[in-house]
């Protein structure tokens, strides 16, 4: 009788883990630390950077923090300031810096990037 009750804890315990496997896999610097959630990629890619070229914003997905314009000083914040409430950054135009890993994206954005005109109105 404890060798079926010890067996049945066993089965259902990895009946338990197992479920909890299946889900996205997102491969990151920081496991404990997620994606913010517009980022869900159908497979794994190894990129530093998102580029959202409407708001001239950029995301660094292993500091987590963002990395904005304004004024012509490169501001890095951990949450946007209220002024981009508005911006649903699910459904805005996404680029995801593919060939740079370094620490300057000001430097990156500086070299590669034309001036874009913004659609916010200021």
């Amino acid at each position: 009788m404890k060798k079926a009750k010890f067996i049945s804890i066993v089965l259902l315990l990895g009946a338990f883990l197992s479920l909890e496997s299946c889900g996205p896999v997102i491969i990151s610097s920081r496991p404990s630390h997620p994606t913010p959630p517009w980022f869900y990629p159908n497979r794994v890619v190894n990129i530093r950077y998102v580029y959202f070229p409407d708001y001239t914003i950029y995301y660094d997905l292993t500091l987590r923090k963002y990395i904005y314009l304004d004024n012509g000083a490169w501001i890095t914040v951990n949450v946007l300031p209220s002024r981009f409430n508005g911006i649903n950054l699910r459904r805005t135009k996404q680029v995801k810096v593919e060939d740079y890993y370094g620490n300057d994206i000001r430097e990156y954005h500086s070299r590669t990037r034309t001036p874009i005109k913004s659609r916010r109105k200021s």
